[in-house]
């Protein structure tokens, strides 16, 4: 079984980076292909971007960190993103 191309931007590739990003001044950084106007690709494409990933606005932001992505559902606080109470 082939292990999936994380750099397609879905949720789930966005989770599974966040295993492993680095987090700092409250972002994760995390990558993505881009297309040719700099915009998430959701197929793999000649580019790799940089976004910033805030967990507690559940915003993912450009490099310009102009945001490109709000979604409930990756907001620590709201959605998917939150801790269990396990």
């Amino acid at each position: 079984m082939t292990q999936p191309d994380v750099y397609v931007y879905s949720l789930d590739n966005l989770q599974r980076q966040l295993e492993t990003a680095p987090f700092e001044l409250g972002y994760y950084t995390v990558h993505f292909y881009v297309d040719e106007r700099g915009r998430l690709a959701r197929t793999p494409t000649e580019r790799v971007g940089t976004f910033y990933y805030s967990p507690s606005g559940g915003t993912l932001r450009d490099e310009q960190l102009n945001i490109v992505l709000y979604s409930a559902r990756i907001d620590r606080y709201k959605g998917y993103g939150r801790p269990s109470e396990d």
